[in-house]
C-alpha cells in the first residue's frame, strides 16, 4: 500500500495566522514543528494501518517548510520548488491513496486562512460551475491517475468541503473556526492523536475517486480589474467580466497547470496597498 501526503501548512494545528505559516517569522520557525508534527501523526496512522510507503510532498508557499530532521523515518519527503505537478507533485508515481494534511477551505468562504493558491487578490474559484477550494482541485487531478483522497486534515469546514468532493475520506478538524484569522484549537498532542486514528481508519475504508464531468471549465474571480487583464494574457484565458476570466481544457492535468500559470502571471502585478 502506498500512500501519498500532500501537505499544506495554514490547516495545521495551532495556524491561525499569516505570521504563522510565512517563512522568515518566528511564528513560523514556532509552527514548523506543528506542521511537521501533523504530518507525523498522519505517517504513523497509515504505517500503523498497513501502508509500506509513504511519501510526503511539502506543499506550503516555498515547499522547503517540513522539519526533515523530525520526519518519521517510516515516510520519505518530496521538498523544494518548482515541481511540474506542485501541491499534486507525486501522484504520478502511482500511489494507492492520497491525504491531505493542514489544508483549508478556498478563496471568498469562511475558514481559517481561507484562500487558492495566491493569498488574496482571487475571490471565487469556480470549475464546471462548482465552487473549488484547492482540495477540490487536487482530488479532481488525482481522480484523472485513478487515485482516491482518503484523508483530509484541517479546520472544521475544510471537513465540510471535502465532504462534497471526497464523501469517503476521513476528516479529521484540528481546529473550529471563529473568523479567517482565529479558531479554537487543539493542543498538538490530542490532534496528533485524531490524525493518528483518521489515518488509520482510512487505510481499511473503501475510497473512489472524485468524480467530475469533462471538459474542465475554470471561471477565475478577482478583487480587481487589472489582474483579470493581466490574466488574459495566458493562453486560452478570456475575460468573461470585468474581474473574472475563464478557459476550458480537455484535462485536468492541462486545467491546473494553466491555472498555476494565471496566479503566476497576476502575482507579478498585485500592489503592496491596492492590491
Amino acid at each position: 500500500m502506498k500512500v501519498l501526503i500532500s501537505a499544506d501548512m495554514e490547516g495545521v494545528t495551532g495556524v491561525t495566522c499569516p505570521d504563522d505559516c510565512e517563512p522568515g517569522h518566528s511564528r513560523w520557525e514556532h509552527c514548523r514543528r506543528l506542521f511537521t508534527g501533523d504530518v507525523n501523526a498522519a505517517v504513523a496512522g497509515f504505517a500503523e494501518g498497513g501502508a509500506d510507503e509513504v511519501l510526503v510532498n511539502e506543499a506550503h508557499a516555498d515547499m522547503r517548510n517540513l522539519l526533515i530532521d523530525q520526519l518519521d523515518p517510516r515516510a520519505t519527503l518530496l521538498i523544494g520548488t518548482h515541481k511540474p505537478l506542485g501541491m499534486m507533485e507525486g501522484i504520478d508515481r502511482s500511489p494507492d491513496l492520497v491525504a491531505f494534511v493542514g489544508y483549508h477551505t478556498g478563496a471568498g468562504e469562511l475558514g481559517v486562512l481561507a484562500h487558492t493558491y495566491l493569498p488574496n487578490s482571487i475571490t471565487s474559484v469556480r470549475i464546471n460551475g462548482e465552487t473549488a477550494s484547492e482540495g477540490r482541485m487536487n482530488a479532481l487531478l488525482a481522480a484523472e491517475y485513478g487515485v482516491p483522497v482518503a484523508l483530509v486534515t484541517g479546520d472544521d469546514l475544510t471537513c465540510v468541503d471535502a465532504a462534497a468532493y471526497a464523501p469517503t475520506a476521513v476528516g479529521v478538524a484540528v481546529k473550529t473556526c471563529i473568523d479567517r484569522y482565529s479558531a479554537i484549537c487543539l493542543p498538538p498532542a490530542v490532534s496528533a492523536q485524531r490524525i493518528t486514528e483518521g489515518a488509520r481508519s482510512a487505510i481499511g475504508r473503501s475510497h473512489s475517486p472524485t468524480t467530475t464531468s469533462v471538459p474542465y471549465t475554470y471561471e477565475i474571480t478577482f478583487d480587481a480589474t487589472h489582474l483579470a487583464a493581466l490574466a488574459s494574457y495566458v493562453p486560452g484565458v478570456e475575460p468573461v467580466g470585468p474581474c473574472t476570466v475563464g478557459f476550458t481544457l480537455a484535462t485536468m492535468y492541462e486545467a491546473i497547470r494553466c491555472f498555476r500559470a494565471v496566479t503566476r502571471v497576476v502575482g507579478t502585478g498585485i500592489e503592496p496597498v491596492y492590491g
